[in-house]
């Protein structure tokens, strides 16, 4: 159906300066993301792999892909992607002589860290402008946003199961036969 010049665009809907400028926030997030992601020469997924790899150090690649919600195989191509740019290499497991771990390369922790620090450091004194009451009020905002955000996300329980590298053949559509890929002689 064609817009007509009368119509309303469907466009954010209306809502108080806050919650606007908290969307704002969760918009310039994802542009300052994708800029770390450029810093760092890796996709988003690559990315959120090195999050997790520099938060929670050295990770078996299957918690990462447990981490992530992809499969093991989509993981093995992220670990190597990362290898390839130099962010991470896998060693043995330190307990475990039959698995390896992801281990951040500690330039790319560097390199990730001298970007993101600037801005975190800027937004805590951001707080430095505002009294003790004031910082109560905004600590009080912030959690019911981020209890609001919480509520919304359903049970661990009830996440779907991780995406597959491949996508599988539907089973209603039949394949070629075999005749059909056969070379002409």
């Amino acid at each position: 159906m064609r817009m007509q010049p009368t119509d309303k665009p469907v466009g954010r809907p209306t809502a108080r300066r806050p919650t606007q400028l908290l969307r704002d926030i969760l918009d310039t997030s994802d542009e300052f993301e994708l800029h770390v992601g450029r810093t760092l020469s890796v996709n988003a997924t690559d990315l959120e792999a090195m999050e997790h790899l520099i938060m929670h150090g050295p990770l078996p690649p299957t918690e990462l892909s447990r981490r992530l919600n992809i499969s093991t195989a989509a993981v093995t191509a992220v670990i190597d992607r990362l290898i390839g740019v130099g962010h991470v290499t896998r060693q043995q497991h330190p307990t475990d002589r039959r698995s390896v771990v992801v281990v951040p390369n500690p330039r790319s922790v560097e390199t990730a860290m001298a970007t993101l620090m600037p801005m975190i450091m800027g937004i805590d004194q951001v707080l430095d402008e505002f009294d003790d009451a004031e910082n109560k009020v905004i600590e009080r905002y912030l959690d019911g946003v981020v209890t609001i955000y919480r509520a919304q996300l359903p049970d661990s329980g009830e996440v779907p199961p991780p995406k597959s590298a491949v996508p599988r053949p539907r089973a209603d559509v039949p394949g070629p036969r075999r005749s059909s890929w056969k070379p002409n002689r």
